[in-house]
């Protein structure tokens, strides 16, 4: 057989989801964002856990378990947990024994896998497959809607809180976990060199992964807005009383906001 036919007899090249020159401008605006998203986490799921723990130095957990802790949850109140991934968040919750527990994700494959993670913690959580813009829940059925490390992955992050609100029971919380700015230059300097030129070779390397998912990720985080601006924004939606804490020396921050309705 010819190189030639050989060439042609081979499946072509698969192309990453996100390529150098996807990832040269912004890329939050890119108009398949959400499509682009989905299909990158499915292929990093397998190993996304793994990631998780080695490239946060495990404090991930301990960021979600804060989180938890700042949303003020109660035992008789019911909790959304919105992109919810392979589920530590809503595991999170569902251990501070909050009444009930739904993950929604619009990633199967993290489905998938946050659904075998509850089953092996005999934790009755229900997952489901949604879209933080348009979650099929009624109106003011929930106490806390939380969303961790996601809230920039949606593709109108302002529909997305907005329709949190709604869900919201009144004087209901969000709780939104996300990466954020070091304030302090030396700090700032040394997460630059670790989450740009450290963590995407070692995690894609880890999650054999040819997408682009890890050169997304701080891309996706660098573009993004700054913890004020979240604020601003959550505000803008109609949430009151906006409180933020960074944590891990401002990596990351928690901003919750309350559904206060004035008489």
């Amino acid at each position: 057989m010819s190189t030639e036919t050989k060439k042609e007899c081979s499946s072509p090249e698969k192309q990453p989801v996100w390529s150098a020159e996807d990832l040269s401008s912004n890329p939050h605006v890119a108009s398949d964002k959400a499509q682009r998203v989905e299909a990158m986490f499915d292929s990093i799921s397998h190993r996304y856990d793994l990631n998780n723990r080695i490239h946060s130095f495990c404090l991930d957990q301990q960021w979600r378990r804060r989180a938890v802790a700042l949303s003020a949850i109660q035992p008789q109140e019911h909790v959304v947990d919105v992109a919810c991934g392979t589920g530590d968040l809503s595991i999170a919750f569902a251990k501070a024994n909050a009444n009930s527990v739904i993950g929604i994700d619009f990633t199967q494959g993290m489905i998938d896998l946050a659904k075998q993670k509850a089953k092996q913690e005999n934790l009755a959580i229900e997952f489901l497959h949604g879209d933080a813009m348009s979650l099929d829940l009624p109106n003011e059925c929930a106490d806390v809607i939380s969303i961790a490390f996601g809230i920039r992955n949606v593709q109108e992050p302002a529909i997305a809180i907005k329709e949190f609100y709604r869900v919201l029971r009144p004087n209901g919380r969000l709780v939104i976990l996300e990466f954020s700015t070091p304030k302090n230059a030396l700090v700032r300097y040394m997460n630059n060199l670790y989450t740009k030129h450290i963590m995407p070779k070692t995690a894609s390397f880890i999650a054999g992964d040819n997408s682009g998912a890890y050169h997304y990720l701080p891309k996706s985080v660098d573009t993004f807005l700054e913890a004020d601006a979240l604020a601003k924004l959550a505000e803008e939606g109609g949430f009151s009383n906006v409180i933020q804490t960074p944590l891990t020396f401002g990596v990351c921050t928690v901003t919750v906001g309350s559904k206060v309705i004035l008489a």
